[in-house]
């Protein structure tokens, strides 16, 4: 048999092998046991599990900073698998531009800087209004000015503690009313959390204390069931990057990573998926690293 499929419950694994699908029952042998199953059956309990694990049908979810990259490409995940979606930006302009290429009736729109306080009032007042609780918080939100620690200004410093760090901080306190006992809730920060990259110091400072302030989070949220997870993508190709880094510089971080490319906004979508889902119902307080095994290959 070849391409199997392992279905694990306790005491036994069954193993399938899709070259035998079109057989409706077939008899398998894992170690002394000979077992026979109706794979018609089991195809469909496969289904329903997916289905299960991916369905936000009816969910709210809100998006910061859901305008273009990660977030735009998570929006559209989201509204795919049935949730209704806010998404925020600075820009009412890049609000419209987003609205029409996700063209759905479950997307609203709120504009909102997330480093204003007055803005957050601003989405909080717009989620109570609705008078829905939130099953899904994805705070994604950044920004990133790149210079070594010689010249870097108190204006780089501040706008990003005041985006990627404040605004997390106090859109998470004013929606923690409004989440719903079992919600999640993910904090976008970044591998360089992790790495010592030139240049980055600020930036990745920024994203280390975001990581502290999740891990507490999880522990704080805890007694209401609400999972608090960091997702820290390494490199990925979205405006954002094409805005701080010029051509040569993004063929090197292709080539830093082992799957020697750029990640794609959807496949770290399909990640905020997953730790939204029921599939992560068990994980909280943790970071999943999706970089093309970026952190891991430097140190080959």
């Amino acid at each position: 048999m070849y391409s199997h499929d392992f279905f694990f419950v306790p005491y036994k694994a069954y193993v399938v092998s899709h070259k035998l699908l079109c057989y409706p029952n077939v008899t398998v042998t894992f170690g002394y046991k000979v077992t026979k199953i109706n794979l018609s059956i089991l195809s469909l309990h496969r289904k329903q599990f997916k289905n299960l694990t991916m369905n936000f049908t009816g969910k709210n979810v809100v998006i910061t900073g859901g305008t273009t990259g990660i977030g735009l490409a998570t929006a559209k995940a989201f509204i795919n698998a049935g949730a209704n979606v806010w998404i925020t930006g600075r820009s009412a302009d890049n609000l419209k531009k987003a609205t029409a290429e996700i063209n759905s009736p479950k997307l609203k729109t709120v504009v909102s800087d997330t480093s204003k306080l007055a803005d957050i009032a601003i989405l909080e007042k717009a989620v109570a209004e609705s008078g829905t609780k939130l099953d899904v918080l994805f705070l994604n939100a950044g920004i990133g000015v790149f210079a070594p620690i010689e010249q870097a200004t108190e204006a780089d410093f501040d706008a990003q503690f005041n985006t990627n760090v404040k605004g997390h901080f106090f859109t998470l306190q004013k929606l923690i009313p409004h989440l719903a006992n079992g919600a999640a809730v993910v904090f976008t920060s970044s591998t360089v959390a992790t790495a010592s990259n030139l240049g980055t110091s600020i930036y990745s400072a920024t994203k280390g204390a975001l990581n502290k302030i999740a891990q507490i989070a999880a522990n704080e949220l805890a007694e209401r069931k609400i999972r608090v997870n960091i997702l820290s993508p390494g490199p990925v190709q979205t405006p954002g990057l094409e805005n701080a880094v010029p051509a040569e510089a993004k063929a090197y971080l292709a080539a830093a990573t082992a799957l020697q490319r750029l990640g794609d906004p959807d496949e770290i979508a399909k990640t905020v998926l997953f730790l939204s889902s029921d599939a992560a119902s068990f994980i909280t307080g943790t970071e999943l690293v999706a970089d093309g095994g970026y952190l891991n290959y430097g140190l080959k």
